[in-house]
């Protein structure tokens, strides 16, 4: 017989995925024997999958192929007299896997003794051919799977926890409550050996005006897409009734397809966990997700309180620069659009992260300091004379004072943003005359996106220039006006700047 057959894969239908036991063995008898005592076997509703090789070449390029292997026979005498050893050991030092389930077979026991084999290699179990009758090879089995399982158990538990430790790490840096929520929630359906589809909300119940809110927290399985980090995405009808009937009844809420939990966390607001059920949740499993819901909600409901702050000083900063942008009668989408521009050019420029993200909303206070400035002046049709354009050029030292008192990220690049956005890199700009990397880069940044916007847009004293009017201005003006790097990275891009002005045009 040929010892490089062609591997084979042999499949036992099943309701989930079956477990994968593999046959390494020369001999085409054994291989057939196997599959015939197991091939109604199942565990924990979970039937088999075959894979065969009949060397210890095939051997291991079929755990190669199929890392999740949870149980391998591996006769040792194939090709060579210790073929199965040597494969054994390149399984566990070579590919790294030490879940897999390994039985060495032998039909020549003198060949390689017992006790120096079980000594020596990482093997599970030592079998003569003749040993494995039908209910001892099923017996082995049963045990071999089962202690197979545990260990991805632990494994995952493991990976679970790293999860969590990281997306601890993650809430303290960015504040990513619904990162946290899902890592802590993987990890506890992990340690229970479940694979079930769960979200985990915070209800507030009712606020100073009767309105109800419900936040996702975490989510898991194919619910997993309404939880995103900073996003509360629309909660589906069907889960948001049964939900309200729960608060209604302040109680929990068990089918044979659903498990809802209740866990008030204050006077007006509670914590649900909503789980869709593949099989009834035993005792010890619905105690250890109540211990979640219950003793993760405080953690959140803090975490949810400072989350909140931060996303209503976020909102008003929007609110004040719109208002900014009305008394100024400038274009509608003006500040919505620089800040998805500045946020475009800050990527392309690898800056990191945090700077992206506080950009996002410190451009909007670019023009803080117009509030002082008299409309007399801002709604002038026409060109303004000496004394006015030195009157509107004190608009960028004031946003600057009106800022600068604050220790907030946002309001500290808000106030740089608002003094250097009219600086130019040869020094001949507004109100510090910097010149070059002497202007701070987010002010580098906003001075050309402020300028390209503007010259893209109608304004009460002039037109709306063409694309190719402004992409020669940009050329012109880049080493003069504006920094030659950011300059050329407008111009690679100005096509995705175009698509970023059209995402928020201005109002007729």
């Amino acid at each position: 017989m040929s010892l490089f057959k062609k591997s084979i894969t042999e499949v036992v239908s099943v309701r989930k995925a079956p477990w994968k036991i593999a046959i390494i063995d020369d001999e085409e008898g054994v291989h057939e024997v196997t599959k015939l005592t197991l091939r109604k076997f199942t565990f924990e509703e979970r039937g088999v999958e075959f894979l065969s090789s009949y060397s210890g070449e095939e051997g291991l390029a079929l755990f190669e192929a199929h890392p999740d292997i949870a149980l391998a026979f591996v006769d040792v005498v194939m090709e060579t007299d210790d073929a199965g050893l040597k494969l054994v050991d390149a399984i566990r030092n070579d590919l790294d896997n030490h879940t897999s389930r390994l039985i060495l077979r032998t039909g020549q026991p003198g060949q390689a003794p017992e006790e120096e084999v079980i000594r020596r290699y990482d093997i599970n179990d030592y079998k003569a051919k003749t040993e494995l009758s039908s209910l001892k090879l099923k017996s082995c089995v049963y045990t071999a799977i089962r202690s197979y399982r545990d260990i991805q158990t632990i494994e995952k538990g493991k990976r679970g926890m790293e999860d969590v430790l990281k997306s601890s790490s993650s809430v303290l840096a960015s504040q990513s409550l619904s990162q946290f929520g899902s890592a802590v929630l993987k990890q506890t359906l992990t340690l229970l050996n479940l694979d079930n589809s769960v979200l985990y909300l915070s209800t507030q119940h009712t606020d100073l005006y009767g309105d109800t809110t419900m936040t996702v927290l975490g989510a898991s399985g194919d619910l997993v897409g309404l939880c995103e980090p900073g996003i509360s995405k629309k909660i589906p009808e069907s889960i948001e009734e049964k939900v309200k009937e729960v608060l209604a009844s302040k109680t929990h809420y068990q089918s044979e397809e659903l498990f809802i939990g209740y866990y008030p966390t204050g006077e007006n607001t509670h914590n649900i966990l909503y789980v869709k059920l593949n099989s009834p949740l035993d005792a010890l499993q619905r105690k250890t997700l109540e211990m979640f819901a219950s003793n993760v909600a405080i953690i959140f409901q803090n975490l949810t309180q400072k989350e909140d702050i931060q996303q209503t000083q976020k909102e008003l900063i929007m609110v004040l620069s719109d208002a900014i942008e009305m008394r100024s009668k400038e274009t509608g989408g003006h500040v919505k659009r620089v800040i998805l521009m500045t946020e475009f050019l800050s990527e392309k420029l690898h800056l990191s992260k945090e700077f992206i993200e506080t950009i996002r909303y410190a451009a909007a206070l670019h023009d803080v300091g117009k509030i002082s400035i008299p409309e007399t002046i801002l709604h002038k049709p026409g060109k303004l004379d000496p004394e006015e354009w030195e009157i509107m050029k004190t608009h960028a030292q004031r946003g600057y004072d009106l800022l600068a008192g604050s220790d907030r990220i946002v309001a500290k690049m808000g106030a740089i943003i608002a003094k250097t956005h009219h600086e130019r890199w040869d020094g001949k700009g507004y109100p510090d005359g910097l010149s070059k990397d002497e202007i701070p880069l987010e002010g580098r940044i906003m001075a050309i996106v402020d300028v390209v916007d503007a010259l893209l847009s109608k304004r009460c004293y002039k037109p709306a220039w063409s694309e190719e009017e402004v992409k020669a201005y940009l050329r012109e003006n880049a080493g003069k006006q504006f920094d030659p790097l950011i300059t050329h990275i407008m111009l690679e891009h100005f096509d995705k700047i175009q698509e970023i002005r059209a995402l928020e045009p201005d109002e007729e």
